[in-house]
């Protein structure tokens, strides 16, 4: 290896790696040093480099002492350097660890994990998610991609942060999503909201193509671009406005002692929707058959889909068939 090329890796090493080996190489010299001065003292190379780290680190246990002047003449000179350069890279150290906690914070460190779930847009409802994802499963990476924000302290919160447009490749893979579990696109409801919406297709459009498969759910506020976000390869688009009008309603006309919105808030939380096909012995049974059957495994049935119509609650007596998909709640 010649010279340029050893200048090519050292200098392209971080700085805490570079500075440990030369701490290294420095402690073995003055260690080799030692021994072939005073060979008496330091019986093997080993002893004069455990002598050079105690010396440099200014500890100085005393088991191995230099006699003559020439010993002596190299620990002054080895306090000189050696002693700086180990208090030089603890420093450098401390300071490298601040530096990475800082830029966590600004979003500027990639993310290597896998089956990550990927948040694009930070608001109270993403924030909330991610608590919620924190707490039903600790070990649940969850990676943040966002532009408004210029800093997510990163021991507050339990996201990997990456600064960046969403609709670019190279902020895509700083979230490594190539190897994504599950993608979600917020709204930004701060702007317009056609515009929100636009912006939510072109993140849609990236991420699909940069990764075919990840499972991407969309939220959309204006009726005209769900077509647009399904295009863009949304595989589940939420169209939030809809969803809220439709509780609002409730809210405004429900009958006396009820509350729809405390409902819906404590059944998602928790239970869960399960679409599955109907099983084969419920094949030509009745919805009240298939319920009691549900039933026993703790799950409940509330209606199925039949040919891309939904019967929620039906009658009693209504037949299902093995074409069906049956919708149950059961628990997360």
């Amino acid at each position: 290896m010649n010279l340029e090329v050893f200048k090519h890796i050292y200098y392209r090493m971080p700085a805490p790696v570079r500075l440990l080996l030369s701490i290294f190489v420095l402690m073995f010299l003055f260690g080799l040093t030692i021994h072939l001065v005073e060979p008496d003292q330091f019986p093997s190379i080993f002893d004069g480099v455990w002598w050079a780290f105690i010396t440099g680190a200014t500890v100085g246990y005393g088991d191995y002492v230099p006699l003559t002047v020439a010993g002596r003449l190299i620990g002054i000179l080895l306090l000189l350097t050696g002693g700086g350069m180990l208090t030089f890279y603890i420093t450098t150290l401390a300071a490298s660890t601040i530096n990475h906690e800082n830029e966590l914070s600004e979003g500027k460190v990639s993310f290597n994990g896998k089956q990550h779930i990927v948040l694009i847009g930070w608001n109270e409802r993403t924030r909330q998610l991610a608590d919620m994802i924190d707490d039903k499963d600790t070990n649940q990476e969850v990676v943040l991609i966002d532009r408004s924000l210029n800093q997510l302290p990163y021991r507050h919160y339990p996201v990997h942060f990456i600064h960046g447009d969403p609709s670019e490749d190279a902020v895509l893979h700083q979230a490594n999503i190539d190897t994504a579990k599950a993608v979600l696109i917020s709204a930004d409801v701060t702007i317009d909201e056609r515009k929100a919406d636009i912006n939510t297709v072109l993140a849609a459009i990236a991420v699909r193509g940069n990764n075919q498969d990840v499972p991407i759910n969309t939220e959309i506020l204006t009726i005209s671009q769900v077509e647009n976000a399904i295009r863009a390869g949304a595989d589940t688009v939420i169209s939030s406005n809809d969803f809220m009008s439709t509780l609002f309603y409730h809210e405004l006309f429900h009958k006396d002692q009820t509350k729809p919105f405390e409902t819906v808030l404590t059944l998602l939380n928790k239970q869960q929707f399960n679409h599955i096909p109907l099983p084969d012995p419920l094949d030509e049974s009745t919805f009240k058959e298939a319920i009691l059957f549900f039933l026993e495994n703790g799950e409940l049935l509330i209606g199925f889909i039949r040919d891309g119509e939904w019967y929620i609650n039906p009658n009693d007596d209504m037949t299902l068939n093995n074409n069906d998909t049956v919708i149950i709640l059961a628990e997360w």
